[in-house]
């Protein structure tokens, strides 16, 4: 099934760690995005980029490589240039959200790309000036991000606004439904019954108690089997209270024919 995300482009500008592109490429498999392009990126082997990034082969098999920032961004309607310069003032900025959206309103007329510079110092002004719009990842004052870690937070801004992140997750394999009113009011009883055997209200206001249990076994929001499961807790300490009440019973002397 083809995606919105298939006309996005990574684009890195002279990577210079093998790990970089490795964790890079595990990020695209991670979000979806299949198309992978390096300008001039050091020597790297593919055997270490499986290694570090497991199950990739298909993305490793369509990387590109490329000599000048042109080629790399030739077939592109539209480029985001990520940079850690908090002042760029002549180029238009954006979030990594608004970015997101932004590609992906132009993704329909062609391929777009989001584009990373290299680990020390960044994409030069030269390369900046090939985006048509910069995106800053807000940080604290330390602002230098991995590379790496940039392309993950690009790449999941646009996972989420595409669409893609709306596949559900799987039940728990004992997913139980959720408890009816019936059952709610069960729990209450056999809670109620459990705090009075241990003699919980004596200087408290049984209503008030039970009300705030009420209120915390909603907030909590259990399904039916967890319900249960807290309900047997309770009954279980009413069957402790009766055992040990019995045994006291059974131990204690018992009164002569005389008394």
């Amino acid at each position: 099934m083809s995606s919105i995300l298939d006309q996005v482009r990574v684009v890195l500008y002279e990577p210079q760690k093998p790990i970089n592109i490795a964790a890079t490429v595990r990020a695209m498999k991670n979000m979806g995005v299949g198309v992978l392009r390096l300008i001039r990126p050091v020597f790297y082997e593919d055997n270490y980029i499986e290694m570090i990034a497991h199950n990739t082969r298909d993305i490793q098999a369509r990387i590109e490589h490329h000599d000048t920032v042109d080629s790399a961004l030739a077939d592109c309607v539209r480029v985001a240039g990520f940079t850690g310069r908090r002042r760029a003032a002549k180029w238009a900025r954006l979030d990594p959200r608004e970015a997101a959206t932004d590609l992906l309103a132009h993704a329909a007329d062609g391929p777009v790309a989001v584009m990373f510079g290299r680990e020390d110092d960044g994409l030069p002004a030269e390369v900046l000036d090939r985006a048509h719009v910069t995106v800053h990842i807000p940080t604290t004052e330390h602002a230098s991000l991995n590379v790496a870690q940039a392309v993950l937070v690009a790449l999941y801004e646009l996972h989420v606004a595409s669409g893609d992140a709306t596949r559900t997750l799987q039940r728990p394999r004992k997913h139980a439904p959720p408890p009816t009113s019936a059952e709610f009011e069960q729990f209450y009883a056999s809670a109620e019954q459990a705090l009075t055997a241990m003699d919980f209200f004596r200087s408290r206001n049984p209503e008030h108690v039970m009300r705030s249990v009420r209120s915390l076994a909603y907030r909590a929001n259990p399904d039916a089997r967890e319900l249960t499961l807290v309900r047997a807790m309770a009954i279980e300490v009413l069957r402790t209270i009766d055992r040990i009440e019995r045994r006291v019973g059974a131990a204690a002397p018992q009164p002569g024919p005389d008394a």
